[in-house]
């Protein structure tokens, strides 16, 4: 069957099988099986189009490899390429709408998975079925890979040589520059947030960085020790008196400006996190799942530069480790955050996920192992994995988990060991974790400089994405919604909704920020 038709086939047998089990539940299905169809013969003959190019693409390279006329052979194929690249570049919304038909997939399986419990045989079947349109979907998105790939590499590019220009001005003397005091009273996850949060401010008000960081409670050689200086050549205030922020600061000439906190941070700028820079938000909106995540995923990689001896470190013990694909990344949070910034969860509640990502790729390659890598700063939740899930081969680092403990937590061994496991998770195909914790939500930023897109590459247990001090995470409703239960409440299409959750979709936000044209240029 043409695999296009099987994708929609699939789509359309897990709509149904949603509709008899839930017709009192939903009222606009007719309408949504018509947006649905819609969607999907739009996806259809974009890539039959796409198709019938490639084709004729192949025929002329066979062709030209034949000896026949080379320089008209050698035209024809420009042609096509350029008609090829027009093609990709004229429909970016395909993607867009791949991710619409993904996320809509998953979430019908969030419905049916947590209200027919009790039908084991439904919602086992329905797994399956859903696991099997998954794999299509990918497929379907790995024919745009290279260009989204290509596309992600070239923002990236980007964001770096203006942070690099920014932060190695002409005249240090002279530039205007931004006061970061690094020792925020929090663990390290918090910390390095807290310094992107310092660099996203410093970009968005064309200010250099200097980040205070002697005396630092991990590491008391500072920031310096373990990563890469932020500049080459700027890393001195000059002995001037820095003034504290106020609303004028952004466009303020004070040489240089002392930033609080993001918590005492008032009035809040509009471009704090969840924003996006506008002059690339439509082209990572294109292109990327979670703009604001690649954002701040791009700020967290350039802060956290290892060190030669860092990275010699890193690199060697992911070859002691043996650490191979397929892997899935488990972070289970224990020890002092249980019972104060989040709930505790049985190793049983990250296996569910693992379990189900592997049945997922199982559909696509053939797998020998189910490999995990599992981080915790709790030693014993290794060996109790090992013991109740023989079928799985686990990784850890030991050492890191002891070290983590309350007792040794702020030292430079305990900080190795963050930084280890915030590595390998963020090397892993998929992340399994509770993103009510900081290393999980580090892991899964770095995650995005990695990939063309990540965003789908998580289940978290608790929350949803965030940063801390973030501005309203707000959300468009793409389906109306009557109450069902007392907890719920009714809203209609467009409106815009503080939460996340069921039939919405997230509004990317944009704030106006400096374009760097002199950074683009060198």
């Amino acid at each position: 069957m043409n695999p296009i038709w099987k994708f929609a086939s699939f789509l359309l047998g897990i709509w149904i099988l949603g509709v008899v089990y839930m017709t009192n539940n939903f009222h606009s299905a007719s309408t949504v099986e018509e947006t649905a169809k819609r969607k999907l013969d739009l996806v259809a003959n974009e890539l039959q189009l796409l198709r019938e190019e490639n084709d004729k693409l192949i025929r002329i390279i066979d062709e030209y490899k034949q000896g026949g006329d080379g320089e008209k052979s050698r035209l024809r194929l420009e042609e096509s390429l350029n008609r090829a690249r027009i093609s990709v570049q004229s429909n970016p919304d395909r993607e867009v709408l791949l991710r619409k038909v993904l996320n809509g997939a998953e979430e019908l399986w969030y419905y049916i998975r947590a209200n027919w419990r009790s039908d084991s045989g439904l919602v086992e079947h329905t797994g399956r079925q859903h696991r099997s349109l998954l794999a299509d979907i990918h497929r379907l998105r790995s024919l745009d890979e290279q260009w989204r790939l290509s596309e992600t590499r070239e923002l990236q590019r980007i964001v770096e040589q203006r942070i690099h220009y920014l932060q190695n001005p002409a005249d240090c003397r002279s530039a205007r520059k931004l006061l970061c005091d690094l020792n925020k009273g929090c663990g390290y996850g918090c910390q390095l947030h807290h310094v992107v949060y310092c660099m996203i401010v410093a970009y968005a008000t064309e200010r250099t960085l200097i980040l205070q960081s002697q005396g630092w409670r991990y590491s008391s050689g500072g920031w310096e020790k373990v990563f890469l200086p932020l500049s080459d050549s700027c890393t001195s205030t000059y002995g001037e008196a820095p003034v504290p922020w106020d609303s004028s600061m952004g466009t303020s000439q004070a040489a240089v400006v002392l930033l609080p906190i993001i918590d005492s941070l008032s009035p809040r700028p509009d471009y704090l996190p969840l924003a996006v820079p506008e002059d690339l938000s439509e082209r990572l909106r294109r292109v990327h799942g979670n703009p604001a995540v690649w954002w701040v995923g791009q700020m967290a990689a350039y802060l956290s530069r290892p060190q030669p001896w860092l990275k010699s470190f890193l690199d060697e013990t992911v070859e002691k480790m043996h650490f191979a694909r397929p892997i899935v990344g488990v972070h289970v949070r224990r020890t002092d955050k249980v019972g104060l910034e989040a709930s505790f969860h049985d190793i049983s509640e990250y296996m569910v996920h693992v379990a189900e990502y592997y049945d997922f790729i199982n559909r696509t390659q053939p797998l020998t192992v189910r490999r995990v890598f599992l981080a915790s700063d709790d030693p014993q939740v290794f060996t109790d994995a090992q013991r109740r899930y023989p079928d799985y081969v686990f990784l850890s680092d030991e050492q890191a988990s002891k070290s983590a403990s309350l007792n040794t937590r702020y030292s430079d061994e305990s900080l190795r060991g963050v930084i280890l496991d915030i590595h390998l998770l963020s090397l892993t195909d998929f992340l399994v974790c509770t993103f009510s914790s900081q290393v999980c939500r580090v892991a899964y930023e770095l995650m995005q400089t990695l990939h063309a897109d990540a965003s789908w590459r998580f289940r978290s247990l608790d929350d949803v994405y965030y940063f801390g001090g973030q501005q309203a995470h707000n959300m468009r409703a793409i389906e109306a919604h009557w109450p069902e239960r007392d907890s719920e409440f009714p809203f209609s299409v467009g409106d815009q909704i503080g939460i996340a959750g069921y039939k919405t979709v997230d509004d990317v936000r944009i704030a106006r920020m400096p374009t760097y044209a002199e950074a683009d240029r060198s």
